[in-house]
């Protein structure tokens, strides 16, 4: 009898242990677009990501690099002190976007040129992006708004 019990525990946590370890990989799969990881430009330049993969860049836009295009295309170029992404984007821009500004981008690295599909502006004069603050002093370009 005391066999019949253990066996069927065992049999128990042997199916809660292959739930668990599917379940796990199936939430992985699922969640495999919905991750953007963040890289610098000189982190782009060293090693272009896959073609095709979604991630978000960040930086500051270099000054006299804004050009519009027709319609709603802009083409900038995003720098961190140390490498420089030429950017690309259909749409409307935060109104706080500017010339040596902090952004962070959403989009895919293609053939040289970042193609945006979402660009995020800091929200007023002191704030900047952790990711992006972390690049510049990386770099060496960061100065601290609060340093009088």
């Amino acid at each position: 009898m005391k066999s019949l019990k253990k066996q069927r525990r065992i049999q128990v946590i042997a199916v809660a242990a292959v739930a668990l370890v599917l379940s796990t990989g199936l939430i992985g799969y699922a969640m495999r677009d919905g991750i953007n990881f963040f890289r610098a430009p000189s982190q782009v330049i060293a090693e272009p990501p896959e073609p095709g993969e979604v991630f978000r860049i960040g930086g500051l836009v270099e000054e006299g690099s804004i050009q519009r295009g027709q319609g709603e295309e802009i083409r900038f170029v995003v720098t961190d002190g140390g490498a420089s992404v030429p950017v690309v984007f259909a749409g409307v821009l935060p109104d706080l976007f500017a010339e040596n500004q902090g952004m962070v981008g959403t989009g895919r690295y293609v053939n040289g040129i970042f193609e945006a599909s979402e660009i995020l502006a800091k929200h007023d004069e002191t704030y900047m992006p952790k990711e992006v603050v972390d690049a510049l002093k990386e770099q060496g370009v960061y100065k601290d708004p609060n340093d009088g």
